[in-house]
């Protein structure tokens, strides 16, 4: 049943609440409100007076998820080689948390890369987010560039989307291919692997399996995220578009396993 009494004395007001999660301009929101544009809770909502308590009602504008609860904290790090996924590390290495003491939330990572790896790690306080990013089941990707010792032919690449047998069992890419072959001083391979398992050192493994030793390996993108230009130790804020992508993803990973588990019955409160 809906919260009509309480939205209607309290809260802030839906076109406010928009602007301030930088949707656009409040004029602007207003238009995308009247237009039936955007959705608070899976319903259309026109009325301008509308409004909603930021932390827990679900807003969302042409379908794609609006972050309105401004207690939660998305951090994009570029991880550099040497510093480990953790907050604190009983043997004295680099860890995370010389990158989070600066903010007043208490972040942490989503998912980890070891500590040879380098790449795109997301910090957040989220904690919804987190389990739907880093579990194997909801089928979020990520990408990595490896070099690799050797000449990798076609024939790797197809063993490596087809399948390998490892230790912890048979695991697959979902896409595999060969950036640069030309190598450097002796024969090398640039390749991007990308898959949605979550497994220990899982790339370094597999490429392994296929005869090619990763001599570095980097991971450019997680779901719809890339590193870009954001150089090793760097840190930033990910945009409103961005936010918007990653809960999208939570929302939608919400909505199937709902109706998975109650299949048959009707959407509703």
């Amino acid at each position: 049943m809906a919260r009509s009494e309480p939205e209607a004395v309290g809260g802030v007001r839906l076109q406010k609440a928009m602007a301030s999660a930088g949707v656009a301009s409040r004029r602007v929101c207003e238009e995308l409100i009247s237009a039936g544009r955007v959705r608070v809770n899976g319903v259309t909502v026109t009325e301008l007076g509308r409004r909603i308590d930021p932390e827990r009602d679900r807003v969302s504008v042409d379908g794609r998820a609006v972050q309105t609860d401004t207690t939660r904290r998305y951090v994009m790090l570029n991880k550099p080689v040497g510093v480990v996924s953790s907050m604190s590390d009983e043997r004295g290495r680099p860890d995370l948390s010389g990158y989070t003491s600066g903010f007043d939330e208490r972040l942490f990572n989503v998912g980890r890369l070891d500590a040879q790896t380098s790449g795109l790690l997301l910090l957040t306080n989220d904690g919804e987010l987190a389990h739907v990013l880093s579990h194997p089941s909801f089928g979020v990707t990520k990408t990595y560039v490896a070099l690799v010792r050797g000449r990798m032919t076609p024939a790797a690449i197809r063993r490596l989307t087809a399948g390998v047998e490892l230790e912890d069992g048979p695991i697959a890419a979902d896409r595999a291919r060969i950036v640069d072959a030309s190598g450097r001083v002796t024969a090398q391979t640039m390749v991007e692997v990308t898959l949605h398992s979550g497994r220990n050192r899982i790339v370094r493994r597999m490429l392994e399996a296929v005869g090619h030793p990763v001599v570095e390996l980097v991971r450019r993108q997680f779901g719809p995220l890339h590193l870009g230009t954001l150089a090793p130790g760097a840190m930033r804020e990910l945009t409103p578009a961005e936010r918007g992508q990653l809960l999208t993803i939570v929302r939608d990973a919400q909505q199937g396993s709902k109706a998975r588990k109650a299949p048959g019955k009707m959407e509703g409160r």
